[in-house]
């Protein structure tokens, strides 16, 4: 007999669509969905990478996984895996709309970063997932249900203090990084605003710091910033707020933006 938790949180039947899936969070966005039984198509710009993660989690899990390429600001290239996507299944459940990206190596400061890396953050980081939102959206709404999921940040909620970033020699946060991910922040309210009425939960979620061989001066720096006194772990300070928003447990939970970050944000 399936136990209510289980039924709260099963996947099983369900088809869903990880953008930037192969790495980091989106893998552990993807490993927690195909542990709960979720079919699963895991995009990248690079199919190789999109295939060799989807290649570890069939193995591990024994779940159906489809790679596909995908510059997710191309909208010529989320149209094509969409019609992937609905070749291979009949109906898209659960878009973890996660793509995107940090400062990379260019110059973090703004008086000294170039406007088309500006722009390209954004385009990166807010138009991509809006496009996503667009032609995945209307997929779910013409189905009469589904689930999206947006990647912010609390950099959409809390200025940084830089002063942590430069003893370690790190670039730091891009004042439009924090502009994309606020603009991901509003989208999700308003797109719940939008698409709730045709049957779609809409919500987000915004990480804090996560720790991955990051100088010991930043680690250090950032932990005395944050209550619970460290950074968050992948996967699994995240993969419980992801599995939460994608199951039925969350089914009454909509244009929420879901803060895993230690308390960072609320701490001064």
């Amino acid at each position: 007999m399936t136990s209510r938790i289980e039924q709260l949180f099963s996947l099983a039947g369900k088809s869903a669509i990880v953008t930037g899936g192969a790495a980091n969070i989106g893998f552990a966005a993807a490993d927690i969905l195909a542990a709960a039984g979720a079919s699963l198509a895991i995009t990248s710009r690079s199919m190789v990478k999109a295939q060799e993660a989807c290649d570890r989690l069939a193995n591990q899990y024994g779940s159906p996984c489809l790679a596909l390429e995908l510059d997710h600001t191309r909208q010529s290239s989320i149209d094509a895996a969409l019609e992937a996507f609905l070749d291979w299944r009949p109906a898209c459940d659960i878009l973890i709309n996660n793509a995107g990206g940090g400062s990379g190596a260019s110059v973090a400061k703004l008086f000294e970063r170039e406007p088309d890396d500006i722009r390209a953050m954004i385009e990166s980081n807010l138009v991509g997932p809006l496009l996503c939102c667009r032609s995945f959206g209307k997929s779910m709404a013409d189905q009469g249900h589904g689930k999206i999921i947006n990647f912010g940040s609390i950099a959409a909620i809390v200025g940084r203090d830089r002063r942590i970033y430069e003893p370690a020699g790190m670039l730091g946060q891009p004042i439009d990084y924090a502009a994309a991910k606020g603009g991901i922040v509003a989208m999700t309210r308003d797109l719940a605003g939008y698409l709730g009425p045709m049957g779609v939960n809409v919500n987000a979620i915004s990480p804090g710091g996560i720790e991955r061989h990051h100088h010991p001066a930043f680690v250090s720096g950032y932990s005395d910033l944050t209550p619970l006194g460290r950074m968050g772990r992948e996967p699994t300070d995240l993969e419980g707020a992801i599995l939460f928003l994608a199951s039925s447990a969350s089914d009454y939970v909509h244009g929420h933006n879901l803060v895993v970050d230690g308390g960072f944000s609320v701490w001064k």
